[in-house]
């Protein structure tokens, strides 16, 4: 049943008339009354300017794409590929011929701002949404944004997940392309093992995220098919003041994805354990911050001590020495979701593909002296 302003009105104990005005922001309304009237959109998921059923049921020229950080070049390719195919150029005219207008969505990694722009895009009547990168292992936000994703897609929103695993209740996808951060992250402390490598430190990227897990269960698994068991940590491992509990141990250390966590937690694994050889990064931007605390302790790459990333970034060929990497293919997945989103490309079958991951072995990864 459709949600008619109404039905806010109701719900906030006000006028339509103040309904309306909040809604379009033509006339001064009380800050509590404003906060009362938002409120019950969001219980209510009122799609604005929607009370007749054709309009409802009907989508816009509108596609969201939601990032974590648009300042990311992880982020920023996929987001930039998607784009090429959702609002490439037509017949050259300035006629609009099929395209949609992507609006990039920045959530700051901010679940409660991904299920914001979420209900920002259903009350715009968005054609589709994409979302990209590691999500929040929560189950409440598993929930909400299963219930929101549910609605979006009944009102006809196409919905592809990109570089991210699907949800637990995935009906509402079109697609999920998720990257296979597992068996990179296996495969990437299988070269460091084989270049004689046995105390490995590991600069893991928040908690909460499911990159950050599958990248990690990765590095272990290898670690322990070579019987290099990880050491109990005894105590806490965080930087930039996030401290955890759980399956940390001595030569892993947490923190955000930037090139500052990098330096932080790589002097902490270097005062922790000064006889690790390697440094394996959540991912090349926390590498660069690894490359950086490694030389202002007097160290050499990889002479001294090799250190690794992920993704392989544009930047990552040109670091001194270059990084040895995994390569994920960020542009490829983007353009793809952007397909799939546009409908231009059937789904996967079962609307599931998981993308294979390609280790880069550069410069910076060396057999261990001595």
């Amino acid at each position: 049943m459709t949600v008619t302003l109404a039905d806010v009105a109701a719900r906030a104990r006000v006028s339509p008339a103040t309904v309306s005005r909040v809604l379009n922001g033509n006339y001064p309304v009380a800050a509590s009354t404003r906060e009362r009237v938002l409120r019950a959109v969001d219980d209510l998921d009122y799609v604005l300017n929607g009370p007749a059923s054709s309009l409802a049921a009907a989508t816009s020229d509108l596609v969201g794409i939601l990032v974590n950080d648009i300042a990311d070049p992880f982020f920023g390719i996929m987001a930039g590929a998607a784009q090429t195919q959702i609002g490439g150029p037509g017949d050259g005219s300035g006629r609009a011929g099929g395209e949609k207008l992507a609006v990039i969505c920045n959530t700051g990694g901010s679940p409660e701002r991904e299920l914001t722009y979420l209900t920002l895009l259903q009350r715009q009547r968005a054609a589709a949404v994409v979302l990209t990168g590691g999500a929040v292992e929560s189950a409440a936000h598993q929930a909400a944004m299963s219930a929101k994703l549910t609605k979006l897609a009944d009102a006809g929103t196409r919905i592809v997940f990109c570089g991210r695993p699907p949800l637990p209740e995935g009906d509402a996808l079109v697609a999920a392309l998720a990257f296979d951060n597992r068996g990179g992250g296996r495969r990437l402390t299988e070269h460091l093992i084989s270049l004689g490598h046995r105390r490995i430190g590991y600069v893991a990227g928040p908690r909460e995220r499911t990159t950050t897990r599958h990248r990690l269960e990765g590095h272990r698994e290898a670690l322990h098919a070579a019987g290099l068991a990880d050491e109990p940590a005894g105590g806490e491992s965080a930087v930039n003041g996030k401290t955890g509990s759980g399956d940390q141990d001595r030569l892993t250390v947490h923190g955000p994805y930037d090139r500052r966590s990098g330096y932080e937690a790589t002097l902490e694994l270097l005062r922790r354990a000064p006889d690790v050889t390697a440094i394996v990064a959540a991912n090349d931007t926390v590498a660069l911050g690894a490359c950086a605390a490694v030389r202002d302790q007097g160290m050499r790459i990889p002479q001294d001590i090799s250190v690794a990333g992920f993704d392989d970034l544009p930047f990552s060929v040109d670091a001194v020495p270059a990084l040895t990497t995994v390569r994920l293919p960020l542009f490829e997945a983007g353009a793809r979701a952007g397909r799939l989103a546009m409908g231009k490309e059937s789904p996967p079958p079962g609307g599931i593909a998981t993308i294979a991951a390609e280790l880069m072995i550069r410069g910076s990864t060396a057999a261990p002296r001595g």
